[in-house]
């Protein structure tokens, strides 16, 4: 857990992502980097100089299979920190109604409106997300081949309709790493009982860059540094 804290502390830092009496809802999906992410702002709330609540927040999309949720709340338990599954009709509405053949966009949406609402009910003013390093750089590639629009998601972002602040404190850790340190640690994870998992635009750009780094093997730090020295707009160090 200590080079992931490294990660966790040195993007807080960069991006002032954290002040003073912040109340966190940390947004955990039952995959690995949202988990990760509940168990490091735990754990770095023992030495952070500044101090932080965390409220742990999962949204339940309807599907038919149950979420594994009893070892989040044991987690959540042991911190003594609130633990929250927010029950919504997404499934039925994106899949069953409006029958979407890209549901993925709409989902995300309805999911994030979910999880901000719950996390305003709690008195947060931020909420955290999952996205890693690897998230920062197919979000490039996908933004510029399915909306022809040069960016990324911004590591801090007031949502100014909500009046509430979005957090990625996981942006410097590798994929890799997020899953070598989740199996280490046994953190508890739960299969994606969304059909359309493993079948989306992410995850075809995912296997591309794979495929461009056999022969561009630094492409991923290009990419990354290219965006955290603001050559594309909104993505710029805050210092």
């Amino acid at each position: 857990m200590r080079k992931m804290l490294s990660y966790l502390r040195r993007a807080v830092d960069d991006y002032e992502m954290i002040s003073e009496g912040d109340v966190i809802g940390v947004g955990i999906s039952g995959g690995k980097d949202s988990i990760l992410l509940f168990s490091a702002l735990l754990a770095m709330q023992i030495f952070y100089p500044k101090k932080y609540e965390i409220i742990g927040l999962t949204v339940d999309l309807g599907f038919e299979i149950p979420l594994q949720t009893l070892e989040i709340e044991a987690i959540a338990k042991e911190h003594n920190v609130k633990y929250q599954v927010i029950k919504t009709d997404i499934k039925e509405i994106v899949f069953d109604i409006r029958k979407e053949e890209n549901p993925c966009s709409l989902c995300a949406k309805m999911r994030k409106g979910a999880l901000i609402d719950a996390a305003k009910e709690h008195g947060c003013n931020k909420i955290a997300l999952g996205h890693n390093y690897d998230d920062v750089i197919e979000t490039f590639f996908l933004k510029l081949f399915y909306e022809g629009n040069i960016g990324c998601f911004s590591p801090v972002t007031y949502l100014d309709r909500k009046d509430i602040t979005q957090i990625r404190p996981l942006m410097y850790a590798p994929e890799s790493e997020i899953k070598a340190t989740v199996k280490r640690l046994e953190l508890p994870v739960f299969k994606n009982p969304c059909p359309a998992a493993g079948e989306t635009k992410r995850q075809e750009v995912k296997e591309l860059i794979h495929h461009l780094r056999k022969k561009y093997p630094d492409l991923k730090g290009k990419v990354f540094g290219g965006l955290c020295r603001g050559e594309i707009d909104g993505y710029k160090n805050n210092k």
